[in-house]
């Protein structure tokens, strides 16, 4: 497919536009590198969870409310990693950094939230080893961050893309 001036036309996920990132010089294909950094980021995440896991465990053992102080700061600190590579390796967007900063918190505003509602109980109401009830959930956030970062986190308008 080509646009008007007869250059291939820019691969668009959920309407997002722009320069392709170094990914996409790798795969070719704006999905792809989407899944690609998601499962990096997925696993820096779920890194970031253990280590604030084991951290809480040696600080506070069986104290019922580490399970919130965990997902809080692995959800801190995986997103704001999650955001520079999406932003630098697969959508390669410029300006309005703190637009785009701000609509991807929102995206993972959401699977924290159903995060807290679903992982806490798993643990304290099921005896579920958090990690392990981490683990199982990190399949529907994946799924969240998907729909939410293709429609909605990096999306341009076509004055945008200009």
């Amino acid at each position: 497919m080509t646009n008007e001036q007869g250059e291939p036309a820019d691969e668009s996920v959920g309407g997002m536009k722009g320069p392709d990132g170094p990914l996409l010089k790798l795969f070719k294909n704006r999905a792809f590198a989407f899944l690609v950094v998601g499962g990096i980021n997925t696993g820096i995440g779920f890194v970031w969870f253990i280590l604030f896991s084991l951290m809480f465990r040696a600080i506070a053992p069986d104290a019922a409310w580490t399970v919130f102080a965990v997902i809080t700061c692995a959800q801190i600190t995986s997103t704001i990693s999650a955001f520079f590579l999406y932003r630098h390796l697969v959508f390669r967007v410029k300006g309005h950094f703190w637009l785009d900063f701000g609509r991807f918190q929102l995206v993972y505003l959401t699977s924290f939230l159903l995060n807290l509602l679903v992982v806490p109980p798993l643990k304290l109401w099921l005896g579920w080893d958090e990690i392990v009830a981490q683990f199982v959930f990190t399949f529907v956030i994946a799924v969240i961050s998907w729909f939410g970062h293709s429609q909605f986190s990096f999306r341009r308008s076509a004055k945008d893309t200009q």
